[in-house]
């Protein structure tokens, strides 16, 4: 599969298609919408990102108990049923009188089930596409990933002003509530891809055996923690400049956006393993800059420049599912799913953290140099070939 005529033309990749693309609008309208109104009530930097980046956080919780479960049920069934789900805890954050504990509890426990939801929609990707077409696949879903958040960072912020918090958050509501519809509507009525039942035990050892490998080790080091560090950065950007943190995360996804078409459609095989270091060096240097408290201009260009090289993600997901025998593709690609929203949830913690204790713009400093160092320590361990097929062990 090389071309995105060819990819659409795969039955059912349009379906999901929509479906994932406006449960990331809908993600995108109400997580801005429910981080300014908590930033207006309490004045938190910390609440604040945890309001919008929690979710992410709260994956370890699904990822540990819940990912046997995404090759042994109905996909069609999980993916309208998570967005019904969704769409329902955003009803709840939008009443009257709900107080922030209350809205920041369910921003956590709509992290538990979505750990499931990333290997069940992963995993349907390489049914639909076979492993050969996973790459160009995820790169598409990634672009139209940030083609939403794009717009939705702009229409969230123009609905938060125009309508208010509350009010856009019903508007989340009404996307969780179309992209069900689409996924029940528009995607076939898969049986589930390995037998048996679900269960705590088989998503232990589900877990341990992909952990197990010490070159899938390095790939979900280098996919979860430089990300997460530099998501952080992007968690501070309502207390860096509230009134232009629209702007800022609308940039970080023009630039995700180039990054994926680059990575996903133009890069040759031969250069992909070489490019994946650089581009994760590229995530995070441009976050430097934000210590010398930049011009909006400098600050949008940096941000956009560094967003570049989230793509490097999507050339590690291409190594692991290389690396991942058939039967545990939807639990592999659910870990690094929820091992990385993970990651991105910590790193909005400790981003908030840092900023109350200093600065915002002295965490966003912090945060790329982690990222920088640890880039540079796993870089050895993701330069050996990838070995033959693997071979599932009892």
């Amino acid at each position: 599969m090389r071309t995105y005529r060819d990819l659409f033309a795969a039955p059912e990749f349009s379906p999901l298609f929509a479906a994932c693309s406006l449960q990331v609008a809908a993600q995108t309208v109400g997580g801005l919408a429910l981080g300014s109104l908590v930033y207006t009530s309490t004045g938190s930097p910390l609440l604040s990102a945890l309001a919008m980046f929690g979710p992410a956080l709260a994956q370890v919780v699904g990822a540990l108990t819940l990912l046997s479960a995404a090759d042994r049920l109905p996909p069609r069934a999980v993916l309208a049923g998570l967005s019904l789900f969704l769409g329902l805890a955003t009803l709840v954050q939008a009443l009257p009188g709900l107080p922030t504990a209350a809205a920041l509890t369910l921003v956590l426990l709509e992290g538990v089930p979505s750990a499931l939801g990333g290997g069940v929609r992963y995993g349907l990707l390489t049914d639909i596409l076979n492993k050969d077409g996973y790459l160009l696949g995820r790169s598409v879903l990634n672009m139209s990933a940030g083609i939403f958040q794009i717009t939705g960072y702009a229409l969230g912020g123009i609905l938060v002003t125009a309508l208010s918090p509350r009010g856009t958050l019903l508007i989340a509501v009404g996307l969780y509530v179309l992209s069900a519809a689409v996924a029940r509507t528009g995607l076939t009525a898969r049986p589930p891809r390995a037998a048996g039942r679900p269960s705590l035990g088989e998503t232990m050892r589900g877990n341990a055996l992909l952990w197990s490998s010490v070159p899938r080790r390095y790939v979900y080091l280098a996919l979860w923690v430089p990300n997460g560090l530099i998501v952080g950065c992007e968690a501070l950007f309502v207390p860096y400049d509230t009134a232009h943190a629209g702007l800022l995360l609308a940039s970080a996804a023009l630039g995700m956006l180039a990054g994926d078409i680059l990575a996903g459609r133009f890069l040759p095989p031969r250069r992909r393993a070489r490019l994946g270091a650089p581009l994760r060096l590229l995530l995070a240097v441009p976050y430097l800059l934000f210590g010398l408290r930049p011009s909006l201009p400098v600050a949008l260009a940096a941000v956009a420049v560094a967003s570049v090289g989230f793509s490097a993600s999507l050339l590690l997901q291409e190594r692991l599912v290389a690396l991942t025998p058939d039967e545990l593709s939807g639990h592999a690609l659910g870990l690094h799913t929820a091992g990385m929203l993970t990651m991105q949830g910590v790193g909005a913690l400790v981003a908030g953290t840092l900023a109350q204790l200093a600065s915002p713009a002295a965490a966003m400093v912090t945060l790329a140099v982690l990222s920088v160092g640890v880039t540079l320590t796993l870089g050895p361990g993701l330069r050996e070939p990838v070995p033959a097929r693997p071979v599932a062990r009892a």
